[in-house]
């Protein structure tokens, strides 16, 4: 197959998840074209396969924003029909789905005529599709889909519920590269960083409010009350001061490291032995599957997708949203000696179902069903 690949060239999820199912399609032989505004970061390594078509933003003084969704459109436009793709996928509803309806069209005109698959991540639903700005257009651009998927049966529910959407929607959940994410040989990390023997804690986010940073913090100054233990914050955004600020507050800067964006963050996992995730909500829960997959296992909300991923008791807890205390709880019973290495084998055991050898699969024949349904739609 020749498929179009869409999606934020950012350290977000769909960007993440989008870029790595690329890779992944162009191993098994599929030629795979990435089209957005610039280079996705996880789109690390040549292959033959592998194409990137970069959307040209001129700016206009006519135009106090530059209109991205008319530029990708018309690069669509361009890139379909000059390397013949045969799907569309688009990865994050706003704009990318609208985008491509308009391509679409236009392509139609001509006589040339292609399916869309739409993912849908989370936020593109649960925040900025609900916004009154925007609801009319994503849930056109949805129902305009040829296909569309979620990354949770959650996320599913989530949508059927706040629009009107008239098709189907198929879970196909994300997944994990197991060969990138796995526990690496990082033992001189972590006598750095805790030269006493002490217990390791990471969170990884992009510090937004959602994500709930400062429970974190809070859940680590009170077991640190109770173990030796240290925290590493990996990330950057908008909490980062407040969540520094409380540091200072409580007294535990000298416990906790802030290290900012990261690349290779599954370096840092390896020598973790807690992850916390206290989102308010979760389409699925990435980092907390990265996490498990370094043999990590994680003390989590139950919002959203979450309860889909972590197993209460088995790789991991599950609490209710702003819960600190059943958190620290569930965090002391984990870090016991004896407990410790079998949640971590539960935790790569679960990691080892959404491997992406198992997803993959998922996604062409999801492909190859759209593409058989629109042809005989237009023949």
């Amino acid at each position: 197959m020749k498929i179009g690949i869409v999606c934020y060239p950012t350290y977000g999820g769909s960007g993440v998840v989008a870029t790595e199912l690329g890779k992944a399609l162009s191993i098994e032989g599929h030629e795979v074209h990435f089209i957005t505004y610039s280079q996705p970061r996880r789109l690390d390594f040549f292959n033959e396969n592998l194409f990137y078509h970069e959307v040209g933003i001129r700016s206009y003084p006519l135009f106090k924003y530059p209109p991205y969704e008319l530029a990708l459109a018309s690069k669509l436009v361009d890139v379909v029909k000059y390397e013949q793709l045969d799907i569309l996928h688009v990865h994050y509803a706003i704009p990318h789905a609208s985008a491509a309806f308009m391509a679409k069209q236009i392509l139609a005109e001509e006589g040339i005529f292609i399916p869309v698959v739409t993912t849908l991540h989370g936020t593109d639903i649960t925040l900025v599709g609900k916004d009154a700005t925007y609801a009319p257009v994503v849930t056109f651009s949805i129902n305009a889909s040829d296909g569309i998927t979620s990354v949770s049966d959650d996320l599913r529910k989530d949508t059927f519920s706040h629009f009107n959407i008239k098709k189907e929607i198929e879970v196909i959940p994300n997944f994990i590269d197991l060969a990138r994410f796995k526990k690496q040989p990082k033992e001189h990390f972590k006598t750095a960083i805790c030269p006493h023997g002490e217990k390791l804690l990471v969170h990884t986010s992009n510090f937004r409010a959602v994500k709930r940073v400062n429970d974190v913090i809070r859940v680590f100054d009170k077991v640190r009350a109770e173990i030796p233990c240290k925290l590493l914050m990996v990330g950057d955004g908008p909490d980062r001061p407040e969540a520094e600020a409380l540091c200072r507050e409580l007294g535990a800067c000298a416990d906790i490291r802030f290290l900012g964006k990261l690349d290779v963050v599954e370096e840092v996992l390896s020598v973790a032995d807690l992850f916390i995730m206290p989102s308010e909500k979760e389409s699925f829960g990435l980092a907390a599957l990265e996490a498990m997959a370094c043999e990590v296992p994680v003390i989590t909300s139950n919002a959203g997708g979450i309860p889909e991923l972590n197993k209460h008791g088995y790789s991991g807890f599950l609490s209710d949203v702003g819960d600190v205390e059943d958190m620290v709880k569930n965090t002391l019973t984990i870090l016991k000696d004896e407990n410790l290495p079998t949640f971590k084998a539960n935790a790569l055991a679960r990691a080892k179902e959404f491997d992406i050898s198992n997803i993959l699969p998922k996604y062409e024949a999801y492909y190859e069903q759209v593409m058989e349904a629109f042809k005989n739609k237009v023949s």
